[in-house]
């Protein structure tokens, strides 16, 4: 078993660290990039976080079970919507960010970025 038992600290984050894809740990376990945390002194857990990468991964796979449907699916006011909301979570600074996203939503990295240019053009114009 990889998790700790039923504390009510393990209950309160579960939902957090899954989702962020992350992987809870007994203390024991973890190693120096691993956190640990305690309740009332006592070190119940610790947590894995995944590498940006796999992350990225993760947050992709959650965005379709939100809409319900493969990325590449949607349509292009959507697919927009969606770069957004990567952009805002960080996904253009994991390496190969772009080429992973465009491959997610069935559309080429010369799109993604027009994307990107076109929401940073909007924002720069809302903001003179």
């Amino acid at each position: 078993m990889t998790e700790p038992g039923d504390h009510p600290l393990v209950t309160a984050v579960k939902p957090l660290v899954d989702a962020m894809g992350a992987e809870i740990l007994r203390p024991e376990q973890a190693t120096a990039d691993d956190v640990v945390l305690a309740w009332e002194g006592v070190e119940v857990l610790a947590v894995r976080l995944p590498q940006l990468s796999d992350s990225l991964d993760h947050i992709l796979a959650a965005m379709e079970r939100r809409y319900g449907m493969p990325l590449s699916a949607l349509d292009r006011k959507t697919k927009q919507s969606v770069v957004r909301t990567l952009e805002a979570r960080g996904a253009f600074s994991v390496r190969h960010g772009v080429e992973t996203v465009a491959g997610a939503l069935g559309v080429s990295r010369f799109t993604v970025y027009n994307y990107l240019n076109r929401e940073n053009t909007a924002r720069d114009t809302k903001g003179r």
